[in-house]
């Protein structure tokens, strides 16, 4: 299983970025998808998820409103799309698969248990 994000770069604030999430060697349909980060010294955090027909979606309440995932399973391609940047949302993003034996909210961290490389995205102000 691999997971490929891309996308990260530099962007001032109020600017905006899609992150790109590719992924093979899974039956990518039967996944929902998160995108998580982590900033510099700070815990590993949830940002949005998307269930595996992409019919619901669930945002991390710093980032609703703002940011929107969405997929493509024709493509095994999961989006992120970054508006409003904020200083604040530098960090390294990462895709991620929730495990399909976890029936944990989509919030929990703990639920992913495969990862992608992750791909720096930094605000500058």
């Amino acid at each position: 299983v691999q997971l490929q994000a891309s996308g990260g770069g530099l962007v001032q604030a109020g600017g905006s970025l899609r992150l790109i999430c590719a992924a093979s060697g899974l039956t990518f349909s039967n996944y929902g998808m998160g995108w998580l980060r982590q900033a510099p010294g700070k815990e590993r955090e949830f940002v949005g998820y998307i269930s595996w027909g992409g019919g619901s979606t669930l945002y991390a309440d710093s980032v609703r409103g703002r940011f929107t995932i969405s997929r493509d399973n024709a493509k095994n391609t999961v989006y992120l799309q970054m508006n409003s940047l904020k200083p604040e949302d530098t960090a390294v993003y990462y895709c991620a698969t929730k495990g399909l034996s976890d029936y944990g909210p989509p919030n929990r961290i703990q639920g992913y248990d495969r990862w992608g490389q992750g791909t720096l995205v930094t605000v500058s102000s």
